[in-house]
């Protein structure tokens, strides 16, 4: 007898559980105080989880999604403002945390214990060959040649960290270089200027 051989087809998926809308429906008071998580998220060794706040329906149109607004814990820390979930919760990957087992989780994370502001910076300095050829032409114009060449840096934002931009003059806590800095393999460099 020949052996069958399966195939599957389309996207792979990480996703372990279920959309927040299939749990949230389920549980009285759409489950606000409860406490779900999402399976992506337990890779890391820190505790992240969602407490529940306030929860609101969507149309008809939307079926698979629902708003929930949560007390978002990252990585063993708690975010400072409540968190709206509306555009992933469609996704089949959260899980419902026992009752039992809510208390000793939110035991794992001090209180008031909030991620460290990140100042990031407003510039970097601008990459080697692009700016040799700025020099290139600014003496080929009979410009001025300037003495520092930087470039503006624009963002996404991330709902997991707390960060922002420096302001004029302010020092960021981030640093960004366009420098190689320590190599993994120096023979790799070796005779090469790593400044």
């Amino acid at each position: 007898m020949a052996t069958k051989v399966v195939t599957y087809v389309g996207r792979t998926t990480d996703f372990k559980g279920k959309t927040l809308w299939e749990i949230v429906g389920s549980l009285k008071n759409f489950g606000v105080g409860r406490i779900v998580r999402r399976s992506v998220f337990q890779r890391y060794p820190e505790p992240s989880f969602m407490k529940i706040v306030k929860v609101e329906t969507c149309p008809d149109e939307e079926r698979r999604r629902v708003r929930v607004w949560v007390e978002k814990t990252f990585r063993g820390y708690k975010l400072p403002n409540v968190t709206e979930i509306y555009r992933t919760s469609y996704k089949p990957d959260y899980q419902l945390v026992p009752k039992n087992e809510e208390a000793k989780l939110l035991d794992s994370v001090e209180k008031e214990h909030y991620f460290p502001e990140q100042i990031l910076p407003r510039t970097i300095e601008m990459p080697p060959l692009m700016k040799k050829f700025i020099v290139k032409d600014h003496e080929k114009k009979g410009l001025e040649v300037m003495k520092e060449y930087v470039l503006p840096l624009s963002y996404n934002h991330s709902p997991n960290r707390v960060q922002r931009i420096a302001k004029e003059g302010e020092k960021p806590t981030i640093e960004f270089t366009m420098k190689l800095g320590k190599p993994i393999s120096p023979s790799l460099y070796e005779g090469v200027s790593l400044n």
